[in-house]
Parts: structure tokens; C-alpha cells; sequence
């Protein structure tokens, strides 16, 4: 049997309901250009121990886990503007509820490039090609974004809803019942 007669025979109804990873996606809040507050936010706790960092995560993890969501983990510094341009979009109300329903969220300093680097080596990112860096991982360790997790590294120069695209991108989407 031809394609074309595969198509003939399923029918345009049975084609239209074929799962489509646009209609998978999570709906991103809308936040246009904004403008951020000034000044924008330290996200990154400097003081905060290694062994205390690895605990959050381990928490986010089972968090996750629990409430069928993921985690979306940020490497950054307090010296590095675009992760201080992400965090004050992170700081809007309609992102923070947003991120907040879809993910267990996790900060982590990294220093310069000197902290806390066991963290991302866990997910099999030993190294960093610019901060921020997210990764986005399932409740069970996985890594979902792969090479996509240095896609902010210039984010003082994007739009701020393409940030929040970017990070929709990665919600876990709601599961449907089966029909």
C-alpha cells in the first residue's frame, strides 16, 4: 500500500487526531516587553555549602517526583547580568506562578565557574559553555533539555517572552485521558 493510500484509508479524522508536539506544549504566560525592576535581582545564595546545594537538589528531585512536575535548575553568578536579567523575568508575577506550577525550582551559584560544578557533572554537564545554564530533568534524574541548556547564556539580549517560550518549552505536559 502507497502513502497516499494509507492516508485515504486512515481518513482526515484519524490524521487530525494524531498528538502533535505544538498541541503537547504548555501555554507560556504572555509578558510582551516588559520592563524589568531595577536593580535586578541577586538569585544566587554565595554563602550556601556545597553538601547543602546537592540536599536541595536531592529535595527538588523527589518534589518533582511526587508531584509529577520537573526541575528546572539554574547555574549562575550574582557577577553575571543575563543570569540577573532571567531571575528578574523569573520575579514577574505571571512567570513566578507559572514556573512554580511546572516545575520544583533550584538556584544554584556556581561561582566563577569554581562552585557547586559536581551538580550539573550528576546530569551529564560536566562543563559550561556560559551561565545561566538550565537544566531541566524529570523527578527521576533525567536530563530533558540536553545542549538546549545553554540557550540563555544571552538572555539580557533576547525578548523577554522568548525567555518564557523557552522555559514553557520544557513544562511537563498535563496528561489526557486516553481515548
Amino acid at each position: 500500500m502507497t502513502l497516499r493510500a494509507t492516508f485515504s484509508a486512515l481518513g482526515v479524522a484519524a490524521l487530525l487526531a494524531v498528538p502533535t508536539l505544538a498541541s503537547a506544549q504548555v501555554a507560556a504566560p504572555q509578558v510582551g516587553n516588559v520592563e524589568l525592576k531595577q536593580p535586578l535581582p541577586y538569585p544566587y545564595d554565595e554563602q550556601i555549602d556545597n553538601a547543602a546545594v546537592n540536599a536541595q537538589v536531592d529535595a527538588a528531585l523527589a518534589k518533582a517526583k511526587k508531584e509529577h512536575k520537573r526541575v528546572l535548575l539554574d547555574f549562575g553568578g550574582n557577577w553575571c547580568g543575563d543570569c540577573r536579567v532571567l531571575a528578574g523575568l523569573v520575579e514577574l508575577p505571571e512567570v513566578h506562578s507559572f514556573l512554580d506550577k511546572n516545575f520544583v525550582m533550584v538556584s544554584v551559584d556556581v561561582g566563577r565557574y569554581t562552585k557547586n560544578m559536581d551538580v550539573p557533572a550528576r546530569f551529564g554537564v560536566p562543563k559550561f559553555k556560559g551561565v545561566p545554564t538550565v537544566l531541566v530533568v524529570e523527578g527521576d534524574g533525567t536530563l530533558v533539555n540536553g545542549d538546549a541548556s545553554f540557550d540563555l547564556t544571552d538572555a539580557r539580549h533576547m525578548e523577554p517572552q522568548a525567555v518564557v517560550d523557552w522555559l514553557a518549552k520544557w513544562a511537563k505536559p498535563a496528561k489526557t485521558a486516553s481515548r
